[in-house]
């Protein structure tokens, strides 16, 4: 599915693939594999297909459902690990888990930004990401080009949520995004896009908005694992210089 060119095809498709997981789960509910790959295409799902928040949110809901049950069969001292304060999170991460364990930390993760992402309008979310930070971050020191560098472009959406002024760290987001295309070789195109929207947005820096979209429109999208991503982001990345002239006026 991440190599399908098309988007329409897999938007079209993909309520079966989401179908045949809960199946495949009901019928093995202890099934890590089954409950990572559910966790990852609802979660996908959901912040790429969905219509409406009304319609994100119970498909990030599964996602989250289905992550958490991942790291609970996979070790019962990481499920209760995520429940505590985030410094106990980033201090048993440090001494109890290593790169063997960052798939299933890293599903987690992404779940659970993408329930975060999906239930904005509750700030009981929203104090949750700092346990996704120190969940990515842990990841990204395992793995700097963990899943073709989008560990990277997590760590710059994340730092880049707020203006400096309101305790945001911009310029921290931004390393991370340069690090993504750089260990990506230019391939994740979506680090250019996200790049463009999360941080010459926020710092009204327009040159560098059209730059990165354009670099994104001109790069050949079809790459092993990247190819549905990559034209996601060249949709997206039309769109945004599209209105790049009435953004920055």
């Amino acid at each position: 599915m991440l190599n399908q060119e098309d988007p329409a095809i897999v938007e079209a498709g993909a309520p079966a693939y989401l179908l045949l997981l809960d199946a495949l789960i009901l019928t093995y509910p202890d099934n890590e594999d089954f409950l990572i790959s559910g966790a990852r295409l609802y979660g996908a799902y959901a912040g790429v297909f969905a219509k409406d928040p009304e319609q994100a949110k119970p498909l990030a809901d599964k996602a989250m459902d289905y992550a958490r049950r991942a790291l609970c069969e996979y070790d019962d001292d990481a499920c209760e690990l995520i429940d505590g304060p985030a410094d106990q999170l980033q201090a048993g991460l440090n001494e109890d888990y290593d790169e063997d364990d960052v798939a299933v930390f890293y599903a987690m993760a992404t779940a659970w930004a993408g329930w975060i992402q999906a239930n904005t309008d509750d700030w009981n979310a929203i104090a949750q990401l700092n346990k996704v930070k120190t969940l990515m971050s842990w990841v990204a020191d395992q793995d700097p080009a963990y899943d073709n560098a989008t560990v990277q472009v997590y760590l710059g959406v994340l730092e880049t949520q707020l203006p400096p002024s309101l305790g945001g760290k911009p310029e921290k987001g931004r390393q991370h995004f340069e690090q993504a295309i750089e260990l990506s070789d230019g391939h994740n195109l979506m680090a250019y896009v996200l790049y463009a929207k999360q941080y010459a947005r926020l710092m009204f820096e327009q040159p560098l908005h059209d730059e990165l979209l354009h670099k994104a429109l001109d790069a050949n999208p079809v790459y092993d694992g990247l190819t549905l991503v990559n034209r996601l982001a060249q949709e997206q990345a039309e769109t945004l210089l599209n209105e790049s002239s009435d953004y920055f006026e």
